[in-house]
């Protein structure tokens, strides 16, 4: 086109002029014909004016495939010329083909052009801006442009960025199949082929397409075992990408146990056995099968059936009136048992006992028959009638005598009859104490009662073994400090011969009777309003602040809980009176149900309700080993309702599109990206086959002044490894005037249902002895396995011979039965004042309890908003937000961050919340050096404050 002649606008001048000439000349002579043939009239009808040109087609976007090329075609009205003009300049005339028409509605002219554009001239433009056209029409009235068009050429490359890979997965897993498609012009549309079928999500809800063109199986289907296949097509070809095949695979199930069979043996030891099989349900697709055994058997035992045999005859009884006398035998040599067969044969035997000599007899008693027995038999029948009656009376008075005074004694509660709960020193639940003035001697020898639980007492805690005789020299329990009153636990103790389960009471000095048991005290504290608009905020579990559009941080000091409100999660010109609060364990239920264990403090944020415009961030401290090979938890986010019942909200691993949380997982700590505050807590449950295992501490205490009296206590805690469960202790023995005696030690409790055994060694006999009266204490399983936040705790009393003994060595032993322990090495002198022994938690912070506005934040709001700019908008090479998530270990679950208006901005939103403690920028830029992002760092080591 720039080898043809161009016509500019000064091109034209002449060849308007002319036209304008030629009209006037035109005008001269018809006025020159009417001055010749009649006078001219004052005014002449004026003609109506010509409006502007109107285009009624303009020129569109067009696309040269390969070498054909395109048209361009436009359409005004009224134009009297109409002329292309292509990157500035003008077309030449010979190359357009113009029609010309005429409107029959408004009778003006109607023009139509149109030029072809060639291959050739959009390659031979150099520059920046794409080949464009444009059409300029004239009328009388002046010009009119039409829009720009622009031609470029099509073209598709054939390789595709990133194509569909194969996978096998578990049935109902979601699915991401990736497909990234080759360059094109212009750019390519996506389909997916599902065994050469086009996949439509409007007719299929289980299949979602993202705007990055990626497939999202939300939950595989047996049906969606298939290949599939991304397809990328545009105006020049069509390209399909490798195919990936999907297997939904099922792993087997048992099904339900069988009965057990009867003993194959019919007399003394055999087996019993059942069965399961592998179809609930069965493996398919490759799907593993079940672990275990699909056989049981287990002994068992039959009696033997023993037939029944005839003992001796007993001696002959005297001759009777009948001539005969009579003997006897039992079937009891032996006794048939078991079912077996009963003696056969008479029990009875009689003969005649007079060798026939029996005439006399006989006749006399034929004449005794022949006259019957007159009144005096009747009386005497009647008479013995009357006499069992009044035995009958007489017996029921005696039974009713006992029965009402028994009930008196029950309900005024003068003496108890337990003498199991007597030996122990408690009373059972349902019995009051004892009277001063109606005490009873305690039987040392009774059995212990193992039903009995502990009740409130007016009285001292005595020694568990007393006699009769040494009443008047019992030995008080409670002169110690340590032994004030604690929470409820129950604590097993054993020794050689005999077992006990007492419950140590809430409050040892109460007057009340009443009994708080485990299970009731749970069931008191569900009724509890955990909603209520005014939360107990407790010194050292809650912080607060007035948070507006610039965010802030909350932290509960030393207990390793906070939360991050990024800037603008809060709308503009809003405050609200944010509340972070540790729930103690007597004030609410736990989350935790079955053999699931709670593994991190119960944390109430709020206010509920509140309206957010982006997720918040909670940090919550947990007691979960991971450190293992294989993953040995099912970890659950749960939350709790306004009515107190806990509700699941995400299981780590198992994350979908309803998810309404993001929950980032570290060795020590859990973060939870949320959108909705309320009540949280983390529980967890073992993955079969291995045991999980909790991080414990023991912590172990003793008093810290100067001991004045011969009896002497250590108590050692067995809480779980987090800050905030050692701050309570720490709290709670200060209060007590106890004091730690060396660093917690560590300890792994594994799901095994065993307890946890503590015992006392190489105590010095000759100036020591202990008061404990078995070998060791036990704490049960359950009681630490539920997480409950109780402070457990076991005490061991000992005594020492005279004041002037002050050493003590000795060493505590704690261990899980079949499991791992620790051993405390004591060397102290009780006469000393002890220093207070507080270490800060692991997981404590210096940091203040809030922070408000950018004070709160280590990344400037500048150079954030910058890395946003820079990686939220999707890069074709996947160098963008996706990218800094993997850098930065926050890829567990991307499609949550993809649901975000800014993904890179919740991205650096929990990377805040993971750095609060070591202050710096290095993890960060590190990761953008590695992204390739030098412009970005630029900034930060400009503008930051690295």
């Amino acid at each position: 086109m720039r080898s043809a002649p161009r016509r500019r606008d000064e091109d034209l001048g002449p060849l308007v002029l002319l036209l304008l000439v030629g009209t006037c000349v035109a005008s001269v002579t018809e006025s020159s014909d009417y001055s010749d043939a009649e006078v001219l009239p004052d005014s002449f009808p004026s003609a109506p004016a010509e409006p502007l040109p109107e285009f009624l087609l303009e020129p569109e976007d067009a696309f040269i495939v390969k070498n054909r090329p395109v048209q361009l075609r436009c359409r005004a009205s009224p134009a009297t010329q109409i002329y292309f003009k292509c990157n500035g300049e003008w077309v030449n005339q010979n190359d357009h083909v113009t029609r010309e028409s005429l409107d029959q509605m408004t009778g003006l002219v109607v023009r139509e052009v149109e030029v072809s554009v060639s291959r050739t001239q959009v390659e031979e433009l150099f520059g920046l801006e794409d080949y464009w056209c444009q059409c300029v029409a004239w009328s009388s009235a002046g010009t009119t442009k039409s829009t720009r068009a622009y031609v470029r050429i099509a073209y598709l490359r054939k390789n595709f960025e990133q194509e569909p890979l194969g996978r096998e997965v578990r049935l109902e897993q979601e699915v991401l199949l990736q497909c990234r498609p080759p360059e094109g012009m212009p750019a390519a549309e996506v389909d997916w082929l599902k065994n050469e079928d086009v996949i439509d999500p409007s007719q299929d809800s289980n299949f979602l397409i993202t705007i990055d063109h990626d497939l999202i199986i939300k939950q595989a289907r047996l049906l969606d075992t298939a290949n599939y296949t991304c397809v990328a097509r545009n105006v020049v070809a069509r390209r399909r990408s490798s195919t990936a095949t999907l297997i939904v695979y099922v792993s087997g199930g048992w099904s339900s146990w069988t009965e057990w069979s009867e003993c194959n043996a019919r007399c003394g030891r055999g087996w019993q056995r059942r069965t399961r099989s592998c179809t609930n349900p069965a493996p398919l697709n490759g799907g593993a099968f079940c672990e275990g055994p699909p056989v049981q058997r287990v002994t068992c035992t039959t009696l033997c059936p023993v037939d029944g045999g005839w003992t001796e005859w007993a001696k002959w009884s005297a001759c009777g009136t009948e001539c005969t006398h009579w003997r006897s035998r039992e079937c009891q040599a032996p006794q048939p048992l078991n079912g077996g067969k009963h003696c056969s044969g008479s029990m009875m035997e009689s003969k005649n006992c007079t060798e026939g000599l029996c005439a006399r007899n006989k006749k006399v008693s034929i004449e005794h028959a022949s006259h019957p027995a007159g009144p005096t038999m009747g009386v005497a029948v009647y008479t013995g009638l009357v006499v069992a009656l009044l035995l009958s009376v007489i017996l029921l008075l005696c039974v009713g005598v006992l029965a009402y005074r028994r009930r008196c004694r029950h309900l005024h509660g003068d003496i108890t009859d337990s003498s199991s709960a007597l030996t122990a020193a408690f009373h059972p639940g349902n019995y009051k104490p004892p009277r001063q003035d109606h005490s009873h001697p305690l039987h040392s020898s009774a059995p212990p009662d193992l039903t009995a639980t502990a009740g409130t007492f007016r009285g001292p805690l005595f020694s568990l073994q007393q006699s009769v005789n040494d009443s008047p020299h019992k030995i008080p329990m409670t002169t110690s400090p340590l032994l004030d009153p604690l929470p409820t636990l129950k604590i097993k103790v054993y020794n050689a011969s005999t077992l006990s389960s007492m419950e140590l009471p809430a409050d040892m000095c109460s007057s009340d009777g009443e009994i708080l048991s485990l299970k009731s005290v749970g069931t008191v504290g569900s009724k509890r309003d955990y909603h209520s608009p005014s939360l107990s905020r407790e010194p050292g579990l809650s912080t607060s602040a007035t948070l507006g559009n610039l965010g802030g941080r909350l932290t509960i000091p030393n207990t390793g809980v906070s939360l991050l409100v990024p800037p603008g999660t809060i709308p503009q010109g809003k405050f609200y009176e944010m509340y972070l609060i540790i729930s103690k364990w007597d004030k609410t239920t736990l989350p935790s149900e079955g053999s699931q264990t709670v593994l991190s403090p119960v944390v109430s944020c709020g206010p509920s309700g509140m309206l957010l415009n982006r997720p918040v961030v909670l940090t919550l401290p947990h007691c979960a080993q991971l450190d293992t090979p294989t993953p040995d938890w099912t970890l659950t986010l749960k939350t709790q309702t306004h009515q107190g019942a806990w509700e699941e909200v995400l299981t780590v691993g198992e994350e979908s599109l309803s998810s309404p949380c993001y929950l980032q997982l570290e060795e020590e700590c859990c973060h939870v990206l949320m959108e909705q505050l309320g009540t949280y807590g983390l529980v967890g449950q073992s993955c079969p086959p291995q045991p999980a295992c909790k991080r414990l501490q023991l912590a172990l205490f003793a008093p810290r002044a100067p001991c004045l009296s011969l009896d002497y206590s250590l108590r050692i805690y067995c809480i779980q490894d987090t800050p905030h469960a050692l701050k309570e202790v720490l709290d709670l023995e200060r209060s007590l005037g106890g004091v730690l005696l060396e660093d917690p030690k560590p300890l792994f409790f594994k799901d095994s249902y065993h307890n946890l055994r503590l015992s006392i060694h190489d105590i010095p006999h000759t100036h020591w002895r202990s008061k404990l009266l078995a070998k060791y204490q036990e704490i049960p399983f359950y009681h630490i396995w539920s997480g409950s936040q109780r402070p457990l705790y076991c005490t061991f009393s000992l005594e020492r011979s005279s004041l002037a003994v002050s050493q003590l060595a000795c060493k505590i032993c704690v261990r899980q039965v079949e499991g791992e322990g620790q051993i405390f090495q004591l060397h102290t002198d009780i006469q000393e004042t002890l220093p207070p022994h507080s270490p800060l938690p692991s997981g404590g912070s210096c940091l203040p309890s809030s922070q408000v506005g950018p004070y709160a934040f280590r990344l400037p709001s500048a150079i954030r908003q910058k890395i946003c700019n820079s990686l939220d908008a999707p890069s074709a090479r996947g160098c963008d937000w996706r990218l800094l998530a993997r850098s930065l270990g926050f890829d567990r679950y991307l499609n949550y961050f993809a649901t975000k208006p800014s993904p890179t901005g919740v991205l650096l939103d929990l990377w805040e919340a993971c750095h609060q403690g070591d202050a710096d920028l290095v993890s960060l830029a590190t990761a953008l050096e590695e992204m390739g992002k030098s412009e970005v760092l630029v900034v930060m080591t400009t503008d930051g404050d690295c």
